[in-house]
């Protein structure tokens, strides 16, 4: 039997495209919060001659991540978490934002830390938004509360987000939420390793994507001043999840990745405004 790559947010974009490229090695359960959505990508994922299940579940929801692992324990040795999940500026308010991508990042890696078996790994997709925004913006001191105590660590987010004026706040939530995954990663690497995890994050740049398409207007500034001067295919980041989750890579935890076609390299932090 196959061992299983759990991929959230594997209905569509980034999540699906993994799934595809990673469908010959590992039975594939992906999730999302849209059960047309998923039952579609499934199917898509079976006409290809994948093992694929979709399995409904809101990464924000604690115990519904819960229910996901025990489903993915059910199906086989978990080998793969890819955490992929997550909301863009537009597509929800500026808590909901915080809650799906920062809080949602806590529950998968927590609960998935006792779930993922020795050499496996669990990658963390976050943003090359984390990057861009000032260090002063960021509330970093207060990211450890997110081991401690959740709702504090709500609480202290989202009152730095209120110091900003209303139609920037989704984007500052965003851009902190993002920051905060990168941040994740590097500070428990040590926690996982003694599990024999290795847990790092992938910051990527301007992809076609659904999400990508949403935010077409502001993103096309950046696109103009990256050294490739083109969206990504989703196909590109997809083979990168799959070169870093082989136990080939298996001295790599604890570290970002930007994959931004040089956007970062090319100077484009004076681009986003808060």
């Amino acid at each position: 039997m196959k061992e299983v790559c759990v991929i959230t947010g594997g209905g569509s974009g980034m999540g699906l495209a993994a799934a595809k490229e990673l469908g010959d090695e590992y039975q594939i359960l992906i999730t999302g919060r849209t059960i047309e959505k998923l039952q579609a990508a499934v199917e898509d994922l079976k006409m290809k001659g994948i093992e694929a299940e979709g399995f409904p579940c809101d990464v924000s929801d604690r115990r519904a991540v819960e229910k996901l692992a025990e489903y993915a324990s059910s199906m086989g040795n978990i080998k793969v978490v890819i955490h992929a999940a997550g909301l863009s500026p537009n597509m929800g308010s500026a808590e909901t934002i915080m809650r799906i991508n920062a809080v949602g990042t806590v529950n998968v890696n927590e609960v998935f830390y006792g779930k993922v078996i020795q050499n496996g790994c669990i990658i963390n997709v976050s943003s090359m938004s984390g990057h861009l925004v000032p260090k002063m913006v960021m509330p970093s001191k207060k990211y450890s509360l997110s081991t401690t105590n959740i709702e504090l660590f709500l609480k202290k987010m989202m009152n730095r987000v209120s110091l900003f004026p209303k139609k920037h706040q989704s984007g500052v939530s965003y851009s902190i939420s993002k920051n905060f995954v990168i941040w994740y990663a590097q500070m428990h690497a040590e926690k996982f390793a003694e599990r024999g995890i290795r847990v790092f994050s992938i910051s990527p740049g301007l992809f076609e994507t659904p999400m990508a398409d949403a935010e077409r207007e502001l993103s096309q500034g950046f696109v103009e001043k990256c050294a490739i001067k083109r969206y990504g295919r989703v196909e590109e980041i997809a083979y990168l999840f799959k070169v870093l989750s082989n136990e080939k890579a298996g001295y790599l935890t604890g570290i970002d990745i930007l994959c931004d076609g040089g956007c970062i390299a090319s100077g484009t932090k004076g681009l986003l405004k808060v």
